[in-house]
């Protein structure tokens, strides 16, 4: 606030104007209460250009004030210079009434200055002190918001740094696992191995495409998973039988982008790649009300893993507390007959198609 703002300079002006337009109308009533009417042609001038003079007045007092604020550890040399402020004020009044009373006719008798400067120091010494405290609360108002859009910007850049940093986490993760899977299959079958790595090929353009994107649709989403099914599905094969039921009205809908993948994850590695019989994992979704619900789940023996356990479920509970807050909600599940299911409930944010 050290320039005085525009919307300030408006406000000033309409309060002072304000003023002279309310004082004018019960000068009015009061004379002719009396007996003693007067036009209003002689006394709206001098109103207004009383009005005036406290427009230039006020405007200086609050840049002052926005210049050297009181401060709780620094107080006494800002008092002292809005005190002269305001003393300034008061001669400035005093000289302006001096100087313009021939034109505008204040007083039936002409003032003299000793006795005209003790009545403005009387009057205008106390408006002045309030003018100051008023430009003091515009002061202490505008640090205010200032530190809340700075706490704000802060806070959104805090969480951009943690959902990087976990986004940098899950993506080595992923590949890392990939690459492992594809190390057990490149000594005995070739052909698979590459089968692997093509898929791994379109799992990474996909990561890099958006990998500055925290949030893409599930109709991607699920096209990055099918690469992922496709290197576990060569590395596991009749073992892993995998289907998706994802109903048309949510497949734009927007999700975190990379979250199916670690909890598909999960069930091929507790559920799959434990057993030698077929194991099914399925992918649904599917819109309630206002809200987004996808699960993944796996008919296998059940999982001793608690809700939060290794780091692709890990990192995706912490990206989901981050990107909605208490909005969303993360449940593991171990079915009666075997198998367990994860939940995830988001709010639905529908987009459009490519």
């Amino acid at each position: 606030m050290r320039k005085v703002p525009w919307l300030i300079v408006i406000g000033v002006v309409g309060w002072w104007g304000l003023n002279a337009v309310i004082v004018t109308s019960h000068l009015l009533a009061f004379r002719a209460a009396r007996g003693q009417p007067i036009s209003l042609q002689e006394i709206l001038p001098a109103e207004l250009m009383s009005a005036a003079i406290w427009v230039v007045s006020t405007l200086w007092l609050l840049w002052w004030t926005a210049r050297s604020p009181l401060e709780r550890e620094r107080w006494l040399a800002p008092l002292g210079t809005l005190l002269l402020a305001i003393l300034a004020v008061v001669v400035f009044r005093n000289t302006a009434v001096l100087v313009l009373e021939p034109w505008v006719d204040w007083y039936n008798t002409p003032p003299r200055g000793g006795t005209l400067m003790v009545s403005s120091m009387l009057r205008n010494f106390l408006v002045g002190c309030v003018i100051v405290g008023i430009g003091h609360a515009l002061v202490y108002a505008q640090r205010s918001r200032t530190r809340e859009r700075q706490a704000q910007v802060l806070q959104e850049r805090l969480t951009q740094a943690r959902l990087d940093t976990l986004s940098a986490q899950l993506n080595p993760h992923f590949l890392f696992n990939s690459l492992n899977s594809i190390a057990e299959m490149v000594h005995h079958d070739a052909d698979a191995a590459d089968t692997m790595l093509v898929q791994l090929g379109g799992l990474l353009r996909h990561s890099l495409e958006s990998s500055r994107q925290q949030h893409t649709s599930l109709h991607d989403e699920l096209g990055a998973l099918e690469c992922y099914i496709g290197i576990e599905q060569v590395r596991l094969g009749h073992r892993l039988r995998f289907t998706c039921d994802v109903g048309e009205d949510v497949l734009f809908a927007q999700v975190p982008r990379l979250m199916l993948q670690p909890l598909v994850e999960n069930a091929v590695a507790h559920a799959v790649a434990q057993r030698v019989s077929p194991t099914h994992v399925e992918v649904r979704a599917w819109r309630e009300g206002d809200r987004l619900l996808l699960e993944v789940l796996d008919d296998g023996a059940g999982t001793s893993a608690k809700p939060g356990f290794g780091m692709g479920l890990a990192n995706t509970r912490d990206r989901l507390e981050c990107l909605y807050g208490a909005a969303q909600s993360l449940e593991m599940t171990t079915l009666p007959r075997g198998g367990t299911r994860v939940r995830v409930s988001l709010p639905l944010t529908l987009g459009t198609a490519a």
